[in-house]
């Protein structure tokens, strides 16, 4: 059965058997603990914990990248040549099944996401009940497969919860060290906008946004994770030899590229059509994009477990060292959004844009009432995250498999958008990317389809991604050759 199909399949299953305190009809011998239990469970507590679209990226990409490096660690001893990057142990004989390398798997994500949601114990405890596991089996025998997957993530934990995340919330806005009052994540850079949500006194800078949960209830944008550019990458030492060019026709001064750019943001609001929502869409929640299409490689390539994890783990790196740097950026640079510019420029005249969910194209919004299709994202405008994302992944996948094919078809039944629910799409339909080009190609023009960059954002992070996203691919196929 397709390895997408299974994990939603399973996710489903999955959802009910923890709920029952039941146990999980999982195969060791054969199947995919990560398809298959892991991702199925920790994609609910992201998503309920972390970020409801899934579509803040830095903390998304901080859970996958960790749990997957656990996982490659983990199950380095069973190839011929590979390291962990944090552990490394004598290689093991083959096994004749994978069941070794699901029991390791298990136990070293409960490793991981114990330091990355305490608050979820009782989910972590029963992800290893339901499939026969015991969480209080704390063995860092290397001999066994459960001490390999105990020391693989105690020793990602060791590595990354001080590297620069604040992840533990324990370092203050001064740069001390915090004994109370802890906030996981919370920023030490003293990043301060130049723009409040109701003054845009530099047309330039960014402006935090005013969002609202949907029930009445409202808040004001803050800069998500500005220290990520502080961040310890893995594939490369300083995020500083990475830069973008300035963003010209974001200055103001600019004035000619500054109205230009905001009236291409326009001109593709006008003209939205179906498929470009639903990609907008689509790559906005980083599961559905990012995460899913590497279980789509698995399937397309008939990958092995081995190699499904050292994919996963690849691509995923791939983008959380982008992000580093592509945060860099936008510190420096701190530019403006669509919505502030259109809404300087144009003020209360009417602009010709699409008009709200159902409302088609329009030609009397008032421009300071202008919204774009998708939610805007809580951080500086440029470089385009997302499209550097999708960039380094798709390198990085491409080079691993040796191939460009995703051949990824996904269906979309009538009226399940997002934005539009019950009314786009008209019928059922689907989006295709038969390529990893196409993916990323329609990744980063996405951003534009829907009103949250300007078209240079685009190239510029992709040009940093594909950067990144080469030197990801030397690392780990250096730690599986056991070259590091």
């Amino acid at each position: 059965m397709h390895i997408l199909r299974r994990t939603r399949q399973a996710a489903i299953a999955l959802v009910s058997t923890l709920a029952m305190g039941q146990a999980h009809s999982f195969d060791f011998d054969t199947g995919n603990a990560p398809a298959e239990v892991i991702i199925p469970t920790i994609i609910p507590v992201i998503l309920e914990d972390v970020s409801p679209g899934a579509s803040d990226a830095t903390l998304v990409l901080r859970n996958t990248t960790l749990v997957t490096n656990a996982w490659f660690d983990a199950i380095a001893p069973y190839h011929p040549t590979a390291v962990g990057v944090y552990t490394q142990h004598a290689h093991r004989l083959s096994e004749p099944t994978d069941s070794e390398k699901n029991t390791a798997i298990f136990y070293a994500s409960y490793q991981v996401m114990k330091s990355l949601h305490p608050n979820r114990m009782a989910t972590w405890d029963a992800m290893m009940n339901s499939v026969g596991l015991d969480p209080a089996d704390n063995s860092t025998d290397p001999n066994t497969p459960v001490g390999l997957g105990n020391l693989a993530g105690m020793n990602v934990v060791m590595n990354r919860e001080n590297d620069g995340m604040n992840q533990l919330g324990n370092i203050a806005a001064d740069g001390s060290t915090a004994t109370y009052h802890r906030v996981p994540y919370r920023d030490y850079t003293g990043y301060k906008p130049k723009n409040t949500a109701y003054d845009l006194k530099h047309p330039s800078r960014w402006q935090p946004a005013i969002v609202s949960s949907g029930n009445g209830l409202f808040k004001v944008q803050q800069f998500v994770t500005p220290q990520l550019k502080n961040v310890t990458p893995y594939s490369y030492n300083n995020p500083q030899k990475f830069h973008a060019p300035k963003p010209w026709n974001s200055f103001v001064q600019n004035w000619g590229g500054y109205v230009g750019q905001a009236q291409a943001v326009l001109d593709a609001s006008a003209n939205l059509t179906e498929q470009q929502k639903l990609k907008a869409e689509f790559f906005d929640n980083k599961f559905r994009s990012l995460g899913f299409s590497a279980l789509q490689a698995a399937g397309v390539n008939q990958l092995s477990l081995m190699d499904f994890v050292h994919l996963d783990f690849l691509v995923n790196l791939a983008a959380f060292d982008t992000a580093i740097a592509i945060w860099q950026e936008k510190y420096r640079h701190d530019a403006v959004r669509p919505f502030s510019a259109i809404a300087h420029i144009w003020g209360d005249s009417p602009v010709t844009s699409w008009g709200g969910p159902g409302m088609g194209t329009v030609n009397d919004m008032p421009a300071n009432q202008w919204k774009s299709y998708m939610n805007v994202a809580d951080h500086p405008e440029y470089p385009s995250a997302s499209a550097s994302f999708c960039a380094a992944h798709a390198l990085a996948a491409r080079e691993f498999l040796g191939n460009d094919n995703l051949l990824w078809h996904i269906p979309i039944p009538a009226g399940h958008s997002v934005v539009e629910p019950g009314l786009t799409p008209a019928a059922d339909t689907e989006i295709v990317f038969n390529t990893w080009t196409e993916f990323e190609q329609d990744c980063g023009e996405s951003r534009v389809w829907g009103g949250v960059h300007f078209p240079d954002a685009v190239p510029a992070g992709q040009a940093i991604g594909h950067e990144i996203g080469a030197l990801a691919y030397d690392f780990v196929m250096d730690h599986i050759q056991g070259t590091p």
